[in-house]
C-alpha cells in the first residue's frame, strides 16, 4: 500500500511575526524536498479543514472557543512571548487538525499504509487548557482521541522525537491508560518537563537526552525506554510527533542527530506497528527550524514510510 502526504496552503498563512523560527518557509522547504522523483509515488491530498468541535476532543470547548476568539482581523496578537496568532492562524490550525484526522481515517480504514502531515502550527506543547510553545491546539492528541471515538481504537500511542518535550501531550494523556506517550528530548531545555520520573498512570515514557548527545545516545534511549514500553502497550495506532529540531544543524537546541537517525526511528516504529496494528502509522510535523536540516530529515522520514 501507499503513503499519504497531506498539507494545505492555509498552513502557510499562520504568521508568528518577523524573525520567528516557526515560519512558513518550513513547509516550503519540505515541499521542495518532496519534489524529488524518489517521491513520485507519494499519494498527495489537500487537507480538509477541521472544526472547533474536533479540537475539543482534547481540549475543553471553553478553551477552544477562547483561542478562536483571540483570532485577530489584522496584525498579530500574542498568547505568550513565543506563541502568536495572525489572521490566518486559526484556519491554519484547523487545517492541521483536519489533515491529521483525514490521515487517521485513511490509515484506519486501510486505504493507505501510513501518512505524513506537513502542517503548522505545531501542537505538542498545547496542554489541556493552555496554548504555548508555538502551539495552539494539540494536533496529535486530538488525532489520538479521534481514532478512539471514530474508529474504535482501544489503545493509541504517540511517540515524540522532537528535541523539546511534548508537555502538552503528556498533560492530556496523564491519567488515561488507553493512551501512551513516549518521548526523547533534550534536558534541560524548554519547557522544563519530561523527567524519567514523570510516568502518569504508567503510560508515560520519557527518555531525556543530555545536551550534546548524538545518534548513539538517541538510539540507546529509544531502545531502553520508549520502544519497549510501546511494544508492551500494543497500540491499535501509532502516531508520531515528528519534530526534526534534534538535527545537528538546528539552532534551538544541542542534540546532534542526522537524517539516518530519523530514518532509523521511523523504521523501528513501523516495525512495532507491523506487529501490533497492521502497520498503522500517522506522522504529524512538529518542530524543525533549520530549513536544510528540516528538509533532509523530513525527506528521510517520508522515504522510510514509503518503504512499507
Amino acid at each position: 500500500m501507499s503513503t499519504l502526504y497531506l498539507t494545505h496552503s492555509a498552513c502557510l498563512e499562520h504568521d508568528n511575526g518577523y524573525g520567528h523560527p516557526e515560519r512558513a518557509d518550513r513547509l516550503r522547504a519540505i515541499e521542495r524536498a518532496l519534489e524529488d522523483e524518489a517521491f513520485a509515488l507519494l499519494v498527495r491530498e489537500q487537507a480538509p479543514r477541521g472544526t472547533l468541535e474536533q479540537a475539543a476532543l482534547a481540549h475543553p470547548m471553553s478553551h477552544v472557543e477562547r483561542i478562536a476568539a483571540m483570532s485577530p482581523a489584522e496584525g498579530i496578537v500574542h498568547i505568550d512571548a513565543d506563541t502568536a496568532m495572525s489572521p490566518g492562524s486559526l484556519d491554519a490550525a484547523l487545517h492541521a487538525i483536519g489533515a491529521a484526522l483525514a490521515a487517521v481515517d485513511e490509515v484506519m480504514t486501510g486505504k493507505v499504509a501510513n501518512a505524513f502531515c506537513a502542517v503548522r502550527p505545531p501542537g505538542h506543547h498545547a496542554e489541556t487548557a493552555r496554548a504555548m510553545g508555538f502551539c495552539l491546539f494539540n494536533t496529535a492528541a486530538i488525532a489520538a482521541r479521534y481514532a478512539q471515538v471514530a474508529h474504535g481504537a482501544a489503545r493509541v500511542a504517540v511517540v515524540d522525537f522532537d528535541v523539546h518535550h511534548g508537555n502538552g501531550t503528556q498533560d492530556i494523556f496523564w491519567e488515561d491508560a488507553s493512551l501512551f506517550y513516549g518521548s526523547t528530548h533534550q534536558m534541560p531545555l524548554y519547557p522544563g518537563t519530561g523527567a524519567i520520573s514523570e510516568r502518569g498512570v504508567g503510560n508515560i515514557f520519557n527518555a531525556p537526552l543530555a545536551p550534546g548527545a548524538g545518534g548513539a545516545e538517541f538510539r540507546e534511549a529509544m531502545e531502553a525506554i520508549v520502544l519497549p514500553g510501546l511494544e508492551r502497550f500494543a497500540p491499535d495506532l501509532v502516531l508520531i510527533s515528528a519534530g526534526f529540531d534534534a538535527h545537528t544543524r538546528d539552532p534551538l537546541a544541542n542534540i546532534n542527530l542526522v537524517e539516518e537517525d530519523f530514518s532509523w526511528i521511523t523504521r523501528r516504529l513501523m516495525d512495532i506497528a507491523d506487529t501490533s496494528c497492521n502497520g498503522r502509522v500517522v506522522s504529524v510535523l512538529e518542530g524543525g527550524y533549520d530549513l536544510m536540516g528540516l528538509a533532509l530529515s523530513a525527506a528521510a522520514h517520508v522515504r522510510t514510510l514509503m518503504q512499507g
